[in-house]
C-alpha cells in the first residue's frame, strides 16, 4: 500500500532502536526523508547509515535528549519544518515497592514521558497548521490505560500525555494536523531487555533469563501467546503518519496481543 508520504520530511524522536527504529524503517520504506534522534551517538549513527543504505532515502542523525530543552532545540534547528513527527522514549525502569517511589523519580518520569513530548509537539504544531498538513504520533504504553503497580514510572505520565493530546488534537484537526497515540503492550525490544535485571530486582528474582521470563509471562498474561517485536507495531505507526489517516483524530490505539481487558 502506498502511504503517500514519499518526499515528506519525517522526524522519529527516539529512532535508534526498538519501536522507534522499526517505525523509522517503515517511514523510510515509504519514501520519507528522515531525521532520527537518540542519546547514544554510536548506535544512532549506525542506525541512520543502515536505514539510508537499505531504503535509499536521506536519514539525518541528531544526537539529542528530548527530555531536555537543549535536546529539543537541537532537533528544532536541524529540522524546523517536518510534515511528520513520531515520538517515543526509552521505557522507564520498573519501580518495585510503590512506597519507595520518591518525588525525584516522579519528576524524572514527568520530564521524560510528559513534558518532553509535549514540548516537541508545541515546537512543531504552529508550522504544521500554517502548511495545512501534519501527522503526530506518540508511541507510549498501554499502561496509560491499564494501571500496573510495577509500572508506576511509565503509566501515569503517559496517561496525562494522552489526555493532553486528546484535547489538543480536536483543536488542530481542522487545519489538517492530526495527533494520535499508540499504546503498546509487552514488546521484546532492546530497551525492554535492558530493564529485565531491574525487573528481577523489583520482584526479588535471581538474575536468570529463564526465571525472569517465566515470571514475566506468568504475571503478564498475553492472549496472543507471545511477546511482540517492534515490527508488530511499526506498520500502524506508519499508517497514522500518512495522509490516509486523515479521519483518525485523537485516538489511542492499543497493540498488546489482547492483554488489556476493555471495550474501548
Amino acid at each position: 500500500m502506498d502511504l503517500l508520504i514519499k518526499g515528506k520530511k519525517a522526524i522519529m524522536a527516539g529512532g535508534s532502536a526498538g519501536m522507534g527504529r522499526a517505525t523509522a524503517e517503515r517511514l523510510a520504506e515509504a519514501g520519507a526523508e528522515l531525521v532520527i534522534t537518540a542519546r547514544r551517538e554510536e548506535r544512532l549513527r549506525k542506525a541512520a547509515e543502515e536505514i539510508a543504505e537499505k531504503y535509499g532515502t536521506k536519514v539525518t542523525p541528531i544526537v539529542a535528549d528530548s527530555s531536555k530543552e537543549e535536546g529539543r532545540q537541537a532537533l528544532l534547528e536541524a529540522c524546523p519544518d517536518p510534515d511528520i513527527l513520531a515520538i517515543t522514549i526509552k521505557p522507564p525502569a520498573p519501580n518495585g515497592d510503590f512506597l519507595k517511589v520518591t518525588p525525584e523519580m516522579w519528576r524524572e518520569s514527568v520530564e521524560t514521558a510528559l513534558i518532553g513530548p509535549i514540548e516537541i509537539m508545541r515546537n512543531y504544531i504552529p508550522g504544521m497548521k500554517d502548511r495545512g498538513f501534519g501527522r503526530i504520533v506518540n508511541i507510549a504504553t498501554f499502561s496509560a490505560k491499564n494501571p500496573m503497580i510495577w509500572r508506576l514510572m511509565s503509566g501515569p505520565a503517559r496517561s496525562a500525555l494522552i489526555n493532553y493530546t486528546a484535547s489538543v488534537s480536536r483543536e488542530i484537526a481542522q487545519y489538517g494536523v492530526n495527533i494520535n497515540n499508540i499504546l503498546p503492550g509487552m514488546f521484546a525490544t532492546e530497551g525492554a531487555n535492558e530493564l529485565m535485571p531491574i525487573y528481577a530486582d523489583a520482584f526479588g528474582l535471581e538474575h536468570n533469563d529463564e526465571v525472569i521470563m517465566n515470571h514475566f509471562i506468568e504475571n503478564n498474561k498475553i492472549p496472543a501467546g507471545f511477546m511482540a517485536d517492534a515490527d508488530d507495531m511499526a506498520p500502524m505507526a506508519a499508517l497514522l503518519c500518512s495522509p490516509l489517516s486523515r479521519f483518525i483524530v485523537g485516538q489511542n490505539i492499543v497493540i498488546d496481543g489482547g492483554q488489556h481487558h476493555s471495550l474501548f
